[in-house]
């Protein structure tokens, strides 16, 4: 009996060194869309100014375990962000003042993979996204220049390469630096978290 146990434990050990051997790496390019919004009815919206549209790319890695469907990517992205904020000045007129911001993103996330039809794979994935502000920026509305998100999303994987996914990210810290006007001057108790749909294309080697 104990021998048994033994070739169970060897066998185990095997197994478990076997898969980490067969542990694979990919890297790849990547890019895509953030939006304010996502307009599924009706894609035009997708592209207005409005809907604060920005771009994203840069490059990614993927570490997929066997057998089991976990994986876990990295990428280091540029991103374009634009958004207009809207506001009632002290002779109750409403004004909106445009801005935009480049970052350079760090989405980490956690992925699990379905792996029961051979040419279309389907996934989830969760994250964090760490955020670092470079420039873009106005002079009304200034932001800090560490953001921080949390990525919730799905995609599917085409033929073992191409990757289309779309995630939400849920802003984790308060963004506002200050917001001043000739008639707005605030500089405390005012808060903004930085909420936005990301959709992407990547392929991986």
């Amino acid at each position: 009996m104990n021998f048994f146990w033994k070739a169970l434990a060897v066998a185990m050990i095997a197994l478990m060194g076997t898969q980490a051997a067969n542990a694979q790496f990919r890297f790849g390019i990547k890019a895509g869309l953030n939006l304010n919004k996502l307009h599924v009815n009706d894609w035009k919206n997708n592209f207005n100014q409005d809907n604060g549209c920005g771009f994203t790319g840069g490059v990614m890695t993927e570490f997929t375990v066997p057998l089991i469907g976990l994986c876990f990517d990295a990428s280091l992205m540029y991103t374009h962000m634009s958004a207009t904020t809207t506001f009632d000045n002290a002779t109750g007129q409403d004004m909106g003042e445009a801005s935009s911001k480049n970052f350079f993103n760090i989405p980490v996330n956690v992925k699990y993979r379905f792996g029961m039809v051979p040419v279309v794979k389907p996934f989830i994935f969760t994250g964090p996204d760490f955020a670092f502000k470079f420039g873009g920026e106005n002079d009304v509305f200034k932001t800090k220049t560490f953001q921080c998100a949390w990525n919730i999303g799905l995609g599917f994987e085409l033929f073992n390469h191409l990757q289309i996914a779309g995630s939400y990210g849920i802003g984790m810290n308060n963004v506002a630096k200050h917001f001043v006007s000739d008639d707005i001057n605030l500089t405390s108790d005012f808060k903004i978290k930085n909420n936005y749909w990301t959709i992407t294309a990547a392929y991986l080697f």
